[in-house]
């Protein structure tokens, strides 16, 4: 596929790097590029393409700034409803989904402005850094509407509910270093040392044992829906899986042989 409006690049190392690529427009998410990531994703977990890690990063001086309303402007209030309420069920919420469920690590770099639902694609990432002139935005009352992609499920379980509702409702800018004392981020970094950050972060990732790290981040999504007992048999189930795999077995004899172990995903 020629893409218009994502870059994807997917390495040697099997670290695949998708880079939201319209900066004209901050990297507004229109339907060309919700098409683009949807068949990226396709590429993503496609096994033939062994990929061990997801880092997604914006291309200029913006992460994401939100949907691209423009195709809006031109339909009246009812008409307007109808399509964002179709575009979320049809297209992003599919997406972000597909994000959630994936069987390996994500990281998000964030490079710049992340708003509207470009910060909850930003929050998707299972370690999210950026640079210091990052802000998040949560800008969905400066248009008249809700927080969507997931932002009311993820927010209030990230930093609290009253944080949640102050960045919603005064829809004020998060700056990155604040955002890092809220724990709603993980590391902050020089703008120009970003994206080598990282590119080592999902170098690290890339080259860890997959089943392990996907399990990792399926336990955490689960258990903030689970009961402790709940939570205790999907470890259980999951910890099977883990110890059936090749590279528990490489992990178990790199300790005994006190080597470094050479995981190879599977």
């Amino acid at each position: 596929m020629n893409y218009q409006e994502i870059k994807l690049e997917i390495r040697d190392d099997h670290l695949a790097v998708l880079t939201l690529a319209n900066p004209k427009v901050l990297n507004a998410i229109s339907l060309i590029m919700l098409s683009e990531l949807k068949y990226a994703m396709g590429q993503i977990e496609n096994p033939d393409n062994n990929v061990r890690c997801l880092l997604i990063t914006g291309e200029g001086r913006g992460f994401c700034s939100g949907a691209n309303l423009k195709a809006l402007n031109s339909l009246g209030n009812e008409a307007n409803g109808r399509l964002v309420d179709q575009s979320l069920d049809a297209t992003y919420n599919p997406l972000f989904l597909k994000l959630k469920n994936l069987k390996i690590p994500v990281i998000t770099a964030i490079n710049g402005p992340a708003a509207g639902i470009g910060m909850t694609l930003a929050l998707m990432g299972d370690l999210v850094v950026a640079a210091k002139s990052a802000y998040f935005l949560q800008a969905f009352r400066n248009v008249g509407l809700i927080p969507d992609g997931g932002a009311t499920w993820l927010l209030p379980r990230m930093i609290g509910l009253a944080r949640a509702m102050e960045l919603s409702l005064l829809a004020q800018r998060l700056p990155a270093e604040k955002a890092l004392d809220w724990g709603l981020i993980n590391q902050v970094f020089e703008d120009t040392e970003l994206i080598s950050q990282a590119l080592e972060l999902g170098q690290n990732l890339a080259s860890g044992p997959t089943v392990s790290l996907g399990l990792i981040r399926q336990s955490y999504w689960q258990s903030a829906d689970n009961s402790y007992a709940e939570q205790l048999h999907l470890e259980s189930g999951f910890q099977q899986i883990c110890g059936a795999s090749h590279d528990a077995h490489e992990g178990r004899m790199a300790f005994l042989e006190k080597r470094k172990p050479a995981f190879k995903g599977k």
